[in-house]
């Protein structure tokens, strides 16, 4: 796949590809169509046959060449696959397009103040279980944190005025050489075993200022299939600097809530 990608890159190459969709053509007429010599043409024509994207055959006294049309529509399937896997992992997509409307937004301190999200997840667990991966902090860091963001340091303590520390890096920097993404400290407020958990969390701008303050409140609700959970987090305290931080909540705490479905479904009852 490599080779053809190369062969097909070059501008001269392409426009030979092109010709020979129409029909197979021998080298002297390509090299007219193309308006090259033909020693440069037989040339590309010969590359374009080991990346596998044309065959040749003498007849006579000329050398014939066409494509293989099952390598290109190989590469076809592979560009295919490859668009529709970006198109599936559109976060950053929505994340751009929300950062540039809060950046207008964002004129004034405390201008998301009391701006609030919602979120609700219905899990298939007992109040128990899912207060487990809400508290303890080995649980918790295996979810909380957006798709492409993994936590390279943690610290929950699940009583009231427990302290709590988060950061993050990017889930591919595997040996923390890259820059932090992203800090957030905070305490825990009020802890009711497996009914009710809130606590406050700031994010930490790059100079080590507070970008705002989220209030958040986690309740648990017996159901008949499980437990349902609903999340408020409301904004407090917003600076002027918390706009791209803020265009990430909605998406990124929605993921990480979609990776703490997924970790109850896979745990022990």
């Amino acid at each position: 796949m490599d080779e053809l990608l190369a062969a097909l890159a070059d501008p001269a190459r392409w426009r030979l590809v092109s010709l020979l969709a129409g029909r197979p053509r021998p080298v002297g007429v390509l090299a007219q169509l193309a308006r090259a010599r033909q020693p440069q043409t037989t040339k590309h024509l010969q590359a374009l046959e080991r990346a596998g994207a044309v065959a040749s055959e003498r007849i006579g006294q000329r050398r014939v060449y066409q494509l293989r049309p099952a390598a290109l529509r190989d590469l076809a399937a592979e560009l295919t696959r490859l668009a529709d896997q970006a198109e599936q992992a559109e976060g950053f997509q929505r994340y751009g397009r929300t950062v540039r409307a809060e950046r207008l937004a964002a004129d004034r301190a405390g201008w998301a103040d009391e701006r609030e999200f919602r979120f609700r997840r219905s899990l298939a667990a007992s109040p128990e279980q899912l207060w487990r991966h809400l508290t303890d902090a080995a649980l918790l860091a295996g979810w909380w944190a957006p798709d492409d963001l993994r936590i390279s340091e943690f610290v929950f303590e699940a009583r009231p005025g427990g302290r709590i520390v988060q950061e993050y890096r990017d889930v591919d920097d595997a040996d923390g050489s890259d820059v932090v993404v992203g800090r957030a400290e905070g305490e825990v407020i009020e802890v009711r075993a497996g009914e009710h958990l809130a606590y406050r969390l700031s994010p930490l701008l790059p100079g080590g200022g507070v970008a705002f303050t989220a209030l958040v409140d986690l309740d648990l609700r017996a159901a008949p299939d499980g437990v349902d959970l609903d999340v408020q987090y409301r904004v407090t305290g917003s600076t002027v600097d918390a706009a791209d931080f803020i265009a990430g909540i909605e998406i990124g705490f929605g993921q990480s809530l979609d990776k703490l479905t997924t970790a109850i479904d896979g745990s022990p009852q």
